[in-house]
């Protein structure tokens, strides 16, 4: 079964009605990004930071997978599909998806702030203040802020080298060190490119290009996989 490694970026959860940042000048609802996605900001007001994840948390639960995640979630009656997503939501796992690493976090969970490797689903919608883990510290949103490191890079560039079918979906492929990743895809492997603004790529090889959404042009991606590598 041949290997398939996705990369999504916000454009696929915008199309369940989840914001982000990028479409608003660097606004994220309303906020600069430096006062709730820093770990400065973290130490400035820590309520601030809680209460907006909080209701990006909220936001989310409410979101519907849309026909961009289950196309995925359908390539794999056919393939072996990996998904890495630079998305905290939890909407391809939702579509069906089986294989999904989360390099920005997962909203749905929270960590200690003495010992990362401590994680632990967020009961409901709310993380507060006085909720600790199981060494008395203070809980944090499971989210890599900016300016901090991306600890599953390495596992996605491992899954990466692997590709047969590589495809990009709804990032601008601006973002580092995620989009990095598409240099580490074997060159004689098919890439899919789909987003309605086609970023700038360094090479064109065995590239195949849909400039459209998610939504759509997934579908479209499916069809042509099933048609010709499979």
């Amino acid at each position: 079964m041949k290997k398939v490694v996705v990369l999504t970026g916000a454009g696929i959860s915008a199309e369940s009605g989840l914001k982000t940042f990028r479409d608003s000048d660097g606004l994220w609802e309303g906020f600069d990004v430096t006062e709730v996605a820093t770990p400065q900001a973290w130490t400035k007001n820590r309520k601030l930071v809680l209460e907006f994840y909080n209701e990006r948390r909220k936001q989310a639960m409410s979101a519907e997978p849309n026909t961009g995640h289950l196309a995925l979630a359908a390539l794999q009656d056919e393939f072996n599909v990996s998904i890495i997503t630079q998305n905290v939501d939890s909407l391809h796992e939702a579509a069906g998806s089986k294989q999904v690493m989360h390099l920005h976090g997962q909203l749905n969970k929270s960590r200690s702030t003495m010992d990362p490797t401590l994680v632990y689903d967020v009961d409901g919608w709310e993380l507060m203040e006085g909720d600790t883990c199981e060494r008395g510290s203070q809980l944090r949103p499971h989210i890599v802020w900016f300016g901090e490191a991306v600890p599953m890079m390495e596992p996605a560039i491992e899954q990466t080298i692997q590709a047969d079918i590589f495809i990009v979906a709804g990032t601008s492929l601006v973002v580092y060190p995620a989009a990095g990743l598409l240099d580490f895809v074997p060159a004689n492997t098919p890439k899919y490119i789909v987003n309605p603004q086609i970023p700038e790529v360094r090479s064109a090889e065995n590239m195949y290009f849909y400039e459209e959404t998610a939504t759509s042009g997934l579908q479209k991606v499916r069809d042509h996989i099933i048609e010709n590598h499979l």
